[in-house]
């Protein structure tokens, strides 16, 4: 079973007491976001997760247990790290501070584990094609040497995008190739594996691969194991990742970044933070009188031949 520690919310900044609880006692709650009656009992026992999938801009909170938590679980970090300032994404660190703590991050658990997500790639009057290209490169000359691979997206339009951030400036088909184009040149120039997420297209033209985030590649190069030939099914249209599931919750990401997909309005979070109890099974609240706990059945990806010391 893979865990995802962060599609919901930023479990890695705003919650990792909460988390550290939780795999301490092996077992965590998650509440079903579209019947929310349903509540499902999730194991975090290392012998039962085949990984822990991590997705944070900001980890620092976790630094100094990550290699704790390395020891006993498969990890995979996913460090999202924008060309974004404080117009957009007012409570991530600068691109220099981030570099500085994925150095950290990376001597610690090692380069193999990390994934540098680019993403989502919007325009604005201030985000232009030509500052993208321009903020890209600074960072990949940095972070190419700390990472496995790097992933990037083209903004998403959903109607709450829309809403909280219509200065969006729609893509043109030149902006695309544009971008595409620069992307890949300097993927080659600094020796970065770059490939897209969420989409079909094939930019291979470019020096741009496809593939999902999760995947039984970047899964086994990360854990020297061999996956089961399980066919992605992801949690986005057009994702190609391997399933997981997720203990967070949506409308709690503290960050207010403009364009986040998880937050229906951007005000909702202050409110029901106070729900968050750091000993509770939930990430927010409790379970009700009325809730149906699911215990979830344990389902293993790694082929039982290829299981190694982590799951004895």
């Amino acid at each position: 079973m893979i865990i995802n520690v962060g599609g919901r919310t930023d479990i890695v900044n705003y919650y990792t007491s909460w988390l550290l609880n939780r795999l301490e006692e092996g077992y965590a709650y998650s509440r079903n976001p579209f019947a929310r009656e349903q509540v499902y009992k999730l194991s975090l026992k290392p012998e039962d997760v085949d990984c822990l999938l991590f997705c944070s801009k900001n980890y620092p909170p976790i630094l100094k247990h990550i290699g704790n938590i390395d020891k006993k679980y498969r990890i995979l970090c996913n460090y999202t790290i924008t060309g974004y300032g404080k117009d957009i994404e007012p409570k991530v660190p600068s691109i220099d501070q981030s570099i500085n703590t994925l150095e950290k991050l990376s001597d610690i658990v090692g380069r193999n584990k990390i994934l540098w997500r680019y993403d989502p790639i919007l325009l604005t009057e201030k985000y232009t094609v030509e500052k993208h290209l321009e903020t890209f490169e600074y960072m990949a000359e940095k972070i190419s040497p700390l990472v496995y691979r790097c992933i990037f997206s083209f903004v998403d339009m959903y109607k709450k995008v829309e809403d909280n951030m219509p200065e969006i400036i729609p893509f043109t088909v030149e902006d695309r190739e544009t971008l595409l184009e620069g992307i890949g040149e300097i993927s080659k120039k600094y020796n970065l594996y770059t490939q897209t997420c969420a989409t079909n297209e094939s930019y291979e033209k470019y020096n741009i691969h496809a593939a999902g985030c999760t995947t039984s590649e970047i899964l086994e190069q990360a854990h020297n194991v061999v996956y089961k030939n399980v066919k992605g099914t992801g949690i986005r249209k057009n994702c190609h990742c391997l399933p997981s599931r997720d203990i967070g919750a949506y409308n709690s990401c503290l960050s207010e970044c403009k364009y986040c997909y998880a937050n229906r309005k951007p005000d909702i979070p202050k409110k029901v933070i106070k729900m968050h109890d750091e000993k509770s099974p939930l990430l927010l609240g409790h379970l009700k009188e009325n809730d149906n706990l699911i215990e979830t059945k344990v389902i293993r990806y790694i082929e039982p031949k290829q299981r190694t010391l982590f799951d004895f």
